[in-house]
């Protein structure tokens, strides 16, 4: 068994990594730092509870350490951890810039560590037909290709997400995934430009983002917003064969918050009402139905990278060129104008 300690037990911790961790074989959740030791042993009798990093770092019967607490942290515990011979998995971002993602890289490669970065949208259901209807064909040649993740949150939620620092914002939550999707299916873009902002009122960070990656003629266009009542597609997928349209977001992040089990045999599965429609170059419609996400696969890949030698589910390299997509943004939306990538 992978003997694996977790810090960080807020949304990410509670609803993501711990019962993920738990629901892989070859992983075992032995350890928690955290302030909400309660809720921690209600939840998982089995674990350790932490009051400090430090002490996780200086057990030498843990394995892994996953990392999910605040952005601005990452990088302090993630080189505490890769220093003390742990493998490392890191909540996105890998870090606020993506200097800092390389030096950590740099330090896994010295130390002979394992580090990954959860990138667990690659296992979204809608992502992965996505993924499938691209790689069949069925599409043809994607001209434009449309990324969006929309919210109606008008009131300023408290925390550190909506307070001025480094990892703050709309864009640095929720653009790693946007942007990590885009370079599976596409590659590495020519150019970027965007348009940053906050909308809100009351904000101090940006709650707004609309991002062009340009790969020659074709358009990938990434969004995110605060202030959408009626939710536009989560995905707009346009092709010389067809279109492919498609609402509402996976489900295994609101099933697991509900308490739902990731082992469940219907985890992961899509309501039928919400199927995307394929629309050929006739103009047929045809309901497609949705793949099965399972975030399951992300950890079932670190234990497989660990124990086994295999490559590490995703490459912390690909985090670091979303981090420089993401810098890159950040400067056409203050220039106002589209940048070489």
């Amino acid at each position: 068994m992978i003997r694996t300690g977790l810090i960080g037990y807020g949304l990410g911790g509670s609803a993501f990594h711990a019962p993920l961790i738990e629901a892989v074989p070859g992983l075992a959740l032995a350890a928690v730092v955290s302030s909400r030791g309660e809720q921690v042993q209600a939840a998982h009798p089995g674990a350790a509870v932490l009051s400090d990093p430090q002490a996780l770092f200086a057990d030498p019967d843990i394995d892994l350490v996953v990392i999910s607490t605040p952005n601005d942290t990452h990088v302090p515990l993630a080189e505490a951890a890769l220093r003390a011979g742990k493998h490392v998995v890191l909540d996105k971002p890998l870090s606020p810039r993506p200097e800092q993602g390389e030096a950590l890289i740099a330090l896994a490669r010295a130390q002979g560590r394992l580090l990954s970065v959860f990138h667990n949208r690659r296992w979204d259901g809608d992502f992965l037909t996505v993924q499938r209807l691209i790689g069949d064909g069925r599409l043809g040649d994607v001209m434009l290709y449309e990324a969006r993740w929309d919210r109606f949150r008008p009131a300023i939620k408290p925390g550190w997400r909506e307070e001025p620092g480094d990892g703050a914002g709309l864009f640095l939550d929720l653009g790693p995934h946007l942007i990590d999707q885009a370079l599976q299916l596409f590659g590495r873009p020519e150019a970027v430009s965007a348009d940053i902002v906050a909308q809100r009122a009351a904000a101090r960070v940006d709650d707004y983002f609309e991002v062009t990656l340009h790969y020659g003629a074709r358009r990938a266009i990434l969004s995110a917003a605060s202030l959408v009542v009626a939710n536009r597609p989560r995905f707009a997928v346009h092709g010389s064969g067809g279109s492919f349209v498609k609402f509402g977001l996976d489900p295994q992040e609101a099933a697991l918050r509900a308490g739902a089990r990731a082992d469940d045999p219907r985890h992961g599965l899509d309501d039928p009402a919400h199927h995307g429609v394929f629309t050929d170059a006739d103009g047929t419609r045809e309901a497609i139905e949705t793949e099965r996400g399972d975030y399951r696969r992300f950890y079932a890949g670190v234990a497989a990278a660990i124990a086994g030698g295999a490559p590490v589910p995703v490459d912390p390299a690909d985090a670091v060129l979303g981090l420089r997509l993401i810098a890159l943004a950040r400067q056409s939306a203050a220039e106002g104008r589209r940048l070489t990538v």
